[in-house]
């Protein structure tokens, strides 16, 4: 049977768009986006999602990649915040454990440091009580000896000790898919390369709906719904101007960069939490083959459709890494991809990008759209949740309570981080006899989970390529039968983030990968070899460090 999530499915799915008034039509494709697709379809609300590039292309694969309740926003006595997202780690990690990871981060104390020993003794004490947290992840301080046994490379010539503490690593584009692969099995439609050209109005000069574009074949249509939400990210205010509501308060963005380096070139034992000479703090985190840092904070006025780093972008971290780990030495030639993402923040005067709250706002027009903007990824499914329960009042009938704490985000879910363990060590035993490096049985399934078993079956059809590239023309069938992949980027980038964590993998498998996308869907040598054009400009993005940021395309 073919999936509802099957990219095959797609003239399908877009009939029954057509065909029938939904509750809600959700416009984005982001993390939050998902998130309410989710929950209102857990409610019993008939729900369609479009997304104009491929889901979570925008903020939502661009991320530190972590779920955490963000330590530097209790310095900003955001209390509400720290308490919400620090609750909510611990439910995101119940739900998906293979892809919420328990991540323990050091925060080394330094002379003349952001913090010092009992503000971060304290602060960690009542992050620990804000969000619940119990046993051995409660934090503990550290001696300056204990903080090097347990992190050799930071500085001994400033080191005075340290806070150790419990966060969680996550995949933010894998956490979307599951996301909205969820949704779709409680009933929700989603479909990406679908772009909303302008909003629909009723008899009363309400939105009813919305123009949208199949940005593959340009084909429009429209879609009908008694309720849209916009889960736009830094596009929001592009719709709210486009609903003529964009007034008051507005999007603020700032990019932040991440560089990505091999793990033996900075080979932390554990994530690092570290002071940069601005005042700044500055992520260290190591994951599978490579270590990553980030990010930066500056603003950003550029194109929004392909954000890029620059050079200073470049040596602001490799400064900052070079501080925190002076023997690591590492330099622009050691590193080996990077990516670089919008927050779409809520403007306030006289703030720096740094000083801006995190915290999600939501818009109500006078015709109706509903716009949520700002916001963490850890805050995802309360964000959902806030708009679901106002989307529920305004509707006459009323559809529950939220449902999604309860709701596992994969099928034949993994239930613990014990399981997850055990689940890593058998792939690993596994991979290891079908030629791979045991990485991969880790890869598989802080990625996967048990769907990674699918992915090893059908490995068994390309038994005559090398194992790597007979795994990634697996992944690929998989991704275009269960995921909605629609392009070689999706697969690369947001599927199975190989172009960050994984780079070399790709130019050996990329002519094999495109023949098999372009059987599976029906592509001419046209589209083919744009869709080979597209990757080299990833590529070489993410191997490079532009003089300055790519300006926005003119308004047409």
């Amino acid at each position: 049977m073919t999936s509802s999530t099957s990219s095959l499915q797609r003239s399908t799915t877009i009939q029954s768009m057509q065909s029938q008034e939904f509750d809600l039509l959700v416009i984005g494709g982001g993390a939050t986006g998902a998130g309410i697709a989710l929950d209102a379809a857990a409610r019993g609300l008939k729900t369609v999602l479009v997304e104009k590039r491929d889901f979570a292309s925008g903020t939502s694969s661009k991320s530190t990649k972590l779920i955490h309740g963000g330590l530097r926003y209790l310095k900003q006595l955001d209390i509400a915040l720290v308490r919400e997202t620090g609750t909510e780690r611990a439910i995101v990690h119940r739900l998906a454990p293979h892809l919420v990871l328990p991540e323990k981060m050091l925060m080394p104390l330094i002379k003349n440091g952001t913090y010092g020993y009992w503000s971060t003794s304290f602060g960690l004490w009542v992050y620990d009580v804000l969000a619940q947290v119990k046993g051995d992840d409660r934090r503990k301080m550290l001696s300056k000896d204990q903080a090097l046994k347990l992190e050799p490379l930071l500085d001994d010539s400033i080191l005075k000790g340290g806070g150790f503490y419990a966060e969680y690593r996550t995949d933010d584009a894998r956490l979307t898919i599951e996301l909205l692969k969820t949704a779709a099995s409680k009933g929700a439609l989603a479909l990406n390369y679908t772009q909303a050209l302008d909003f629909t109005y009723d008899e009363n000069g309400k939105v009813s709906g919305a123009l949208v574009q199949d940005n593959l074949t340009k084909e429009s249509f429209k879609i009908k719904a008694r309720r849209v939400v916009s889960a736009t990210g830094p596009w929001v205010d592009k719709l709210r101007k486009k609903n003529k509501s964009l007034s008051g308060k507005r999007l603020h963005l700032t990019k932040g960069v991440h560089i990505v380096f091999p793990h033996h070139k900075i080979p932390l034992k554990h994530t690092v939490y570290f002071d940069v000479p601005d005042g700044r703090m500055v992520f260290a985190i190591p994951r599978g083959k490579v270590t990553y840092v980030g990010t930066t904070d500056t603003n950003y006025t550029g194109d929004l459709n392909r954000v890029v780093a620059t050079k200073d972008d470049a040596i602001y971290l490799l400064n900052a890494v070079n501080h925190a780990l002076p023997t690591v030495n590492v330099d622009k030639n050691d590193i080996i991809s990077n990516w670089a993402g919008l927050r779409p923040l809520i403007h306030e005067d006289g703030k720096s990008p740094s000083e801006l709250s995190r915290k999600d706002e939501i818009f109500v027009s006078e015709t109706g759209l509903i716009s949520i903007a700002g916001g963490k990824l850890t805050g995802y499914r309360k964000m959902a949740q806030r708009i679901v329960d106002l989307v529920d009042e305004q509707l006459p009938e009323p559809f529950g309570p939220c449902p999604t704490k309860e709701i596992p985000l994969t099928t034949d879910a993994l239930k613990n981080a014990k399981e997850v363990e055990a689940y890593i060590q058998t792939l690993e035993n596994k991979v290891k006899k079908l030629g791979l490096i045991p990485y991969y049985g880790w890869y598989l399934v802080t990625t996967y989970g048990k769907q990674a078993e699918t992915i090893l079956e059908k490995m068994k059809d390309y038994s005559s390529d090398a194992a790597d590239i007979a795994l990634l023309r697996a992944e690929t069938w998989f991704g275009i039968h269960h995921e909605m992949v629609n392009s070689v980027d999706d697969l690369l980038v947001r599927r199975t983030g190989r172009l960050y964590f994984d780079i070399e993998s790709i130019p050996p498998a990329l002519d094999l990968v495109l023949m098999d996308m372009k059987n599976y869907l029906g592509w001419d040598e046209n589209r083919t070899q744009a869709e080979r054009e597209r990757m080299e400009l990833l590529l070489k993005d993410a191997t490079t460090y532009y003089e300055k940021e790519l300006e926005a395309a003119p308004v047409v």
